[in-house]
């Protein structure tokens, strides 16, 4: 059996993701075999200090050691290991990079936002999607945001923006960057009919959960709202203990619900689909593309 893997060293979360590449004359797909996700949260570092503290690397170092054992027991033969917008701001971010390199001995990429959102839409969710509809796909992460629109299945425009779940509870997002999100989105959407939502991220995967909707219906404003309302009504400790939320999930729920209802809002959207796939996905289906698997 083909395996590859993916990890994804975000800014509020560290995953990897092992899948079995299955073959046939027409196309290559996969089944995920192992899913690893360690809340390291790099961003809380990252955005206030530029710096990742000596306690996260050696937790990261831990964690990639990790990541190698189970990618050598799975016998991985080929993996993608992406940094995102935390270590892309650490200003010691290179040296993390080498460090990983010498001491666990992972190849580790910090890309630019654009190449995060690319990897993002590797996915291809459009294809399975109503080719009437336009779409705005939406992932939302601890650091960035990352945007793409579609029309009739093609990429229409995509980009990154500096806003996420961490960032937002760190206070270190910033409003010129809200207005230029608004401006990029209002720009590309405006002239769009029957345009629908795509959102990606563990909070909107978590929200869909609550949503208690069928898997193949989308999650409306309304019900989003509605949700977005009922987990402010509760304190911290409450979403925790209350609404059965890990610790690391009940407080940047907050602040991703604002980010994918702003948006829905100044798109028009009123639906959104949540497929269930995000970063590492994305990676895996670039190794698939990359290495010709047919």
């Amino acid at each position: 059996m083909l395996r590859y893997a993916a990890i994804d060293i975000g800014s509020n979360a560290v995953r990897l993701l092992i899948a079995d590449i299955a073959q046939n004359e027409k196309n290559a797909d996969f089944k995920k075999s192992t899913l690893v996700r360690v809340p390291l949260r790099l961003g809380d570092d990252a955005f206030l200090d530029q710096q990742i503290s000596a306690k996260k690397i050696e937790d990261l170092l831990k964690t990639m050691s990790a990541f190698k054992n189970l990618m050598d027991v799975y016998q991985v033969s080929k993996y993608l290991a992406c940094a995102t917008s935390a270590m892309r701001e650490a200003k010691n971010g290179k040296e993390i990079v080498a460090l990983v390199k010498e001491t666990v001995g992972i190849d580790l990429e910090i890309i630019e936002g654009q190449r995060e959102a690319n990897i993002i839409y590797a996915n291809h969710i459009e294809q399975h999607l109503d080719q009437r509809k336009s779409y705005l796909y939406i992932d939302v992460g601890g650091g960035s945001t990352e945007l793409s629109v579609f029309v009739n299945k093609k990429p229409l425009a995509s980009k990154s923006f500096n806003i996420g779940t961490i960032r937002i509870l760190d206070n270190q997002d910033k409003q010129e960057t809200w207005d230029d999100m608004k401006v990029w989105v209002k720009k590309y959407t405006h002239d769009l009919k029957h345009l629908a939502g795509i959102g990606t991220g563990g909070n909107i995967n978590k929200l869909f959960r609550m949503s208690n909707e069928r898997e193949d219906l989308p999650l409306s404003y309304n019900k989003l709202n509605s949700l977005y309302n009922e987990l402010n009504s509760f304190s911290l400790k409450e979403r925790i203990t209350v609404m059965k939320l890990n610790p690391d999930r009940a407080d940047v729920i907050i602040p991703a619900c604002e980010i994918y209802l702003t948006l829905m809002k100044w798109a028009g959207v009123k639906q959104i689909y949540v497929p269930k796939v995000g970063m590492v996905d994305g990676i895996i289906n670039l190794l698939i593309e990359e290495n010709a698997v047919v």
